[in-house]
């Protein structure tokens, strides 16, 4: 399999998503750890 896809419009989507979903994670916990945290 490929790396870059020679037709990417299904992977490059895919890998998209996943992306957000880690960054939106990331922030999530950013959030929960800043509201957790006494201050």
């Amino acid at each position: 399999m490929p790396v870059l896809d020679p037709n990417p419009q299904n992977g490059q989507k895919k890998l998209l998503y996943v992306f957000g979903a880690m960054l939106a994670i990331g922030v999530l916990i950013g959030i929960i750890a800043s509201v957790a945290s006494p201050s």
